[in-house]
């Protein structure tokens, strides 16, 4: 008599989610707006010292501005996730019976017959109450909790990465050649951007492509046209 071997763990994108929506976010935006700033700095300046100073303090502020928004703003959805879990905390304590019944009906919602759903309700409350009612109740999961600290960490290290692409087309190129070539490298990376964010959460590539493409050209020729026009005016 053979033993059925126990199935392997599957891999899913949602398993990915805290950290790529970060790092898309932050590699995404150091991309557009970097780019963005020297394109329009280099249709107006006369030499490239403008031109890498602007670049390099906007990879710095971007990166820490990146770095403390996504900490606040995850740290508020970490609070409002433990405010909620300690609500259920006290109700558990407080008027289990209760509780469980809340649980029973969410299990006969979802297709249980009322018999099954209580005998699911007792099982999963003996084991671990609170994880319980935290995924079927509130919809917190382990993989998908908020961390703050990832998503700071994250996005200013892909930010960084990001800006400093059309930061190197810089120090290539002359001058002259800057507005175009920042441009087509920036929207070159963006697409890849979007190719490998669309991979790595399983999502169709074509329309990541063409969304970051998208909004990066439009970010570009915003700036370049407000250079353009402050260039001539000093003129």
């Amino acid at each position: 008599m053979t033993t059925a071997a126990a199935p392997m763990p599957e891999m899913h994108a949602v398993d990915r989610i805290g950290w790529l929506r970060a790092a898309v976010l932050g590699a995404n935006d150091g991309i557009v707006s970097t780019a963005s700033l020297i394109v329009g700095v280099a249709a107006s300046a006369q030499d490239k010292g403008p031109v890498l100073v602007a670049g390099v303090a906007g990879l710095v502020a971007g990166a820490m501005s990146m770095a403390a928004g996504e900490y606040v703003s995850v740290s508020s959805q970490a609070d409002s996730e433990a405010a909620d879990l300690d609500r259920e905390r006290r109700e558990l304590a407080e008027m289990p019976e209760l509780e469980h019944q809340e649980l029973a009906e969410i299990y006969r919602k979802r297709g249980l017959s009322a018999d099954l759903a209580r005998q699911v309700a007792d099982a999963l409350m003996e084991k671990d109450a609170l994880a319980a009612h935290a995924r079927d109740e509130l919809g917190l999961t382990e993989m998908q909790r908020a961390r703050p600290i990832q998503a700071a960490l994250t996005s200013a290290l892909t930010f960084s990465v990001g800006a400093a692409l059309p930061l190197a087309v810089v120090l290539l190129l002359p001058l002259g050649q800057l507005p175009l070539a920042v441009s087509g490298a920036a929207l070159l990376f963006l697409m890849l951007l979007g190719w490998v964010g669309a991979y790595a959460g399983g999502a169709p590539a074509t329309r990541g492509v063409l969304r970051v493409a998208f909004w990066g050209a439009l970010a570009m020729a915003a700036t370049y046209l407000i250079g353009s026009l402050f260039g001539t005016s000093v003129a």
